[in-house]
């Protein structure tokens, strides 16, 4: 009879008050016990965890939105109303929680750049919109996006130099690689796989170091808009810097006897 009031406390009820139920100790419950398939308190102590992990992370998407890409673990617990050591029994260190909320964010912009691009009827359209979609959604929220693309900072208790975030980075942009690749292999045809096979990876450094570049740039009259950015990193991808070259040229010829 002793043991029952003890499970009591497992079948969770309704949430809002998660808190508590999350600062009871858990000793015993990493490794849930055996019951039944007709006995659901796994089950909804699992889902529990997992309802709760979605708004610790939601809840630190807004904490860094408003602190800043360098907010500690400290002081985002505190802006989520509750302990450091909640958000490190979640996630285990802030490479952990940096992994959890890139793969929220980096999953709605791909979704995000993957409609942009199915909406365009040629490539150089697609890559406009991509671009476009990409800027936009990192500009709504510039901490946010450096929070979950840079490494982590080693604070106390952690372990240093995870390379946690690098591979929900990494997996973002080899997928929106992949957009890319795909309208350019119907546009050229068979056999330009040597082509296909190198281009999307290297516009993609292009896009992601000019588009940082550009967001860490303060707002000045001579800081391109949004709109005007995507255009001119498309047509670099596009055309290069080609069309500058020829008109930096015909302003300045090279004199013949020049270097003699």
């Amino acid at each position: 009879m002793g043991v029952s009031s003890g499970r009591k406390r497992l079948p969770i009820p309704s949430v809002p008050d998660t808190l508590g139920i999350v600062n009871i100790p858990e000793p015993g419950l990493e490794e849930p016990p055996s019951a039944p398939a007709s006995d659901g308190r796994s089950s909804r102590w699992q889902t529990h965890r997992e309802e709760r992990r979605r708004q610790l992370i939601k809840q630190a998407r807004r904490a860094v939105h408003s602190l800043g890409s360098d907010a500690s673990m400290e002081e985002i617990a505190a802006a989520a109303g509750t302990s450091k050591s909640v958000f490190y029994r979640y996630f285990g260190d802030k490479a952990g929680l940096q992994q959890a909320v890139g793969e929220v964010v980096l999953d709605q912009m791909q979704r995000r750049i993957h409609e942009a691009a199915q909406s365009a009827d040629t490539p150089r359209e697609g890559l406009l919109a991509m671009v476009s979609a990409y800027l936009q959604m990192a500009a709504t929220s510039p901490n946010v996006y450096t929070f979950v693309t840079r490494h982590a900072s080693a604070e106390p208790a952690e372990a240093p130099g995870s390379g946690a975030v690098s591979g929900a980075l990494g997996h973002f942009f080899d997928a929106v690689a992949g957009m890319i690749a795909s309208p350019m292999r119907s546009h050229l045809g068979e056999g330009r796989e040597n082509v296909i096979g190198y281009w999307p990876k290297a516009a993609i450094g292009l896009v992601r170091n000019a588009g940082e570049q550009w967001l860490s740039t303060p707002d000045t009259a001579g800081k391109p808009g949004q709109d005007a950015m995507a255009r001119q990193i498309t047509d670099w991808l596009c055309v290069g810097i080609a069309p500058e070259l020829s008109l930096n040229t015909t302003k300045h010829p090279v004199s013949t006897n020049e270097g003699q």
